[in-house]
């Protein structure tokens, strides 16, 4: 089981604080809430995040222009406003279909033609709820290790 005290401090910053940084096809749009000077009118496909929080606490999924505005204007910067994802419910577990949500990290050394997976990290999820609703519900945050 993924926990936070096995969770290596380069985590938090490549999973969530690098994600504005990077643009490409395969990452979410994302910015630091800091960089908004008006939020978009379509909250409902986004989700908000702190940088620097562990198993989903602080996300919120549902968002709403309030939640904006309660943060600081000096504590922005520790938020990301993210695209939401969807997934679909692809596999099959005891309990039904589950979502999955496949993380890998690449390294690339300067003398090497292509980078190298080093680690990756797989979420399921039944595919009725958002996270924080599991959580509450039921003990279902599976996090798992591939093998390729």
């Amino acid at each position: 089981m993924w926990n936070g005290l096995a969770t290596p401090n380069w985590f938090f910053r490549i999973s969530k604080y690098t994600m504005p940084l990077i643009k490409s096809p395969y990452i979410p749009e994302c910015k630091f809430l800091s960089e908004y000077s008006s939020f978009p009118q379509d909250l409902e496909n986004y989700v908000l995040k702190p940088l620097f929080s562990f198993s989903g606490t602080g996300v919120i999924f549902h968002v709403k222009k309030s939640d904006l505005d309660t943060i600081p204007v000096n504590e922005r910067e520790n938020y990301i406003l993210q695209r939401k994802v969807q997934y679909a419910p692809v596999i099959q577990a005891p309990d039904g279909l589950v979502k999955a949500e496949i993380r890998l990290l690449f390294l690339w050394d300067d003398h090497q033609p292509r980078p190298t997976l080093v680690t990756n990290l797989a979420r399921l999820q039944p595919g009725r709820y958002d996270r924080s609703e599991i959580q509450q519900e039921q003990n279902v945050g599976r996090r798992n290790g591939l093998f390729f």
